[in-house]
């Protein structure tokens, strides 16, 4: 069975970034568990989806495409502040759910999947045995998040930034279902002090022992 390394933390705390390079560096297949609830937003916006039309929800979460998952259009406050709203609809969670769940089984020939996102390895996948939880100080998300704008050519507050971002994490770790929280057993690595290539030394030697002990306990 292949191995799952879950990658959890709250906004802006490099989850992504980090994935994609462990992803890259160890050539296994990678899932952005939060790209699907982003997917879902995009198209409710596209489509004028009341947030309340239960129906229709399930309907774009059922439809979900590769072309929908990797759309360079998932990103803006519009599609952060509906995608956090969704998020808590246990019906939305649950259908989600069973498209994460099977992720790792088309990929039975790999070394591992990384799988990505807020309740991965508490929720999706509590019986991984690698589990990551990353965290960083809320103003120092919130200047990395200010800095990416800037330097795609965007115009944004930097104020307005780390308010979305606190509020952001409040109702994460504050909603009845799901709630963002480390695994019991995973490993917490704080980025708040550490760049990207800094961060992604430590994940790997992390990686090494972890894969090693799992394949001793097997």
């Amino acid at each position: 069975m292949v191995e799952i390394i879950t990658i959890d933390g709250p906004a802006s705390v490099g989850k992504s970034t980090l994935a994609k390079k462990i992803s890259n560096y160890y050539e296994v297949p990678l899932l952005n568990s939060g790209r699907l609830y982003r997917a879902v937003a995009l198209k409710m916006i596209n489509n004028k989806i009341n947030i309340r039309n239960k129906y229709k929800i399930l309907h774009c979460a059922q439809t979900l495409t590769n072309k929908n998952i990797n759309s360079k259009d998932l990103f803006s406050s519009k599609i952060d502040k509906i995608a956090s709203e969704i998020s808590k609809k246990k019906y939305l969670r649950n259908q989600l759910k069973i498209y994460q769940r099977e992720f790792p089984k088309k990929y039975t020939g790999k070394k591992f999947v990384v799988i990505e996102g807020r309740d991965i390895g508490t929720e999706i996948f509590p019986q991984a045995k690698i589990k990551i939880f990353m965290w960083a100080d809320a103003k120092i998300r919130a200047r990395r998040r200010y800095l990416q704008f800037l330097k795609k050519g965007g115009k944004c507050s930097l104020k307005r930034i780390y308010k979305e971002i606190v509020a952001r994490d409040i109702n994460d770790l504050n909603r009845k279902i799901a709630p963002l929280q480390p695994a019991v057993n995973s490993v917490l690595l704080d980025t708040s002090y550490l760049d990207i290539e800094q961060a992604f030394n430590v994940l790997k030697k992390l990686l090494v022992n972890k894969l090693y002990e799992a394949r001793i306990s097997e």
